[in-house]
């Protein structure tokens, strides 16, 4: 029951996520650290669930028009490299626990607010390239995407609209998952014996969500539910 309850929580974290240009990589930390998976392969795990649910988002959303290269290529050539670094660092156990769970309370803040741009800007290329570096870095050492961090920057900046920020969310997300998975394959990995079983639930959440996503961007109440799993999951991993 235990296994079914953390596939089932995994298939509705892809779901609602892709709906919205994520992959999910928070969603999927929050669910193994409520159901207590090791720390050392929830890393690994979340980023092999990000790379698929990522691809499938990042083809819908340019398919649907919502991607834009003149935004994307400014994050994801600092991204690149620096999340690649971030995947072949180890936190200590007790450090990584705390800034995952860090992140899952920005990732259940984020999901709270609703941001929207106003006004498209264009991007500077050199903060681009800065912000991209320090999200790379943080997506590596995590195991996240990154996309937590981008999509509410770029529509605080007003650099990008809603699902232009979505399709270049899913792409920058994709790009950093992949590298940051090569960074932490240069180290021995433990991966989880049901990783199999969670990717086939991300799989139909992805395709599910993303779907729905880049025609409709996801219903605000099921967003804030799902910041609530995350807030309950960041505080989790803090005190434990």
């Amino acid at each position: 029951m235990t296994e079914l309850s953390l596939i089932t929580c995994i298939f509705a974290a892809a779901l609602l996520y892709s709906s919205v240009g994520h992959a999910g990589a928070s969603g999927y930390l929050a669910a193994m650290a409520i159901f207590g998976v090791a720390p050392e392969s929830m890393r690994p795990a979340a980023l092999v669930l990000n790379i698929l649910v990522a691809t499938i988002a990042t083809v819908r959303f340019y398919r649907a028009g919502c991607f834009s290269w003149s935004i994307f290529w400014p994050f994801a050539l600092a991204s690149v490299p620096f999340a690649f670094l971030g995947g072949a660092l180890t936190l200590p156990g007790t450090i990584y626990k705390q800034v995952v769970g860090l992140v899952l309370l920005f990732a259940a803040y984020r999901l709270f607010r609703d941001c929207v741009a106003d006004v498209t800007k264009r991007i500077p290329a050199a903060l681009g390239l800065l912000s991209g570096a320090g999200i790379g870095l943080l997506s590596g050492l995590t195991g996240t995407g990154g996309g937590i961090f981008l999509s509410p920057l770029l529509l605080f900046m007003g650099w990008a609209e809603t699902k232009e920020s979505a399709g270049v969310s899913a792409a920058f997300i994709l790009v950093n998952s992949i590298a940051g998975i090569i960074g932490l394959f240069t180290k021995p990995v433990v991966l989880p014996n049901m990783l199999a079983y969670w990717a086939i639930a991300a799989l139909g959440g992805g395709l599910l969500g993303s779907e729905l996503g880049s025609k409709r961007l996801g219903n605000p109440t099921l967003r804030r539910l799902l910041a609530v799993v995350l807030v309950i999951a960041g505080i989790k991993l803090m005190l434990t």
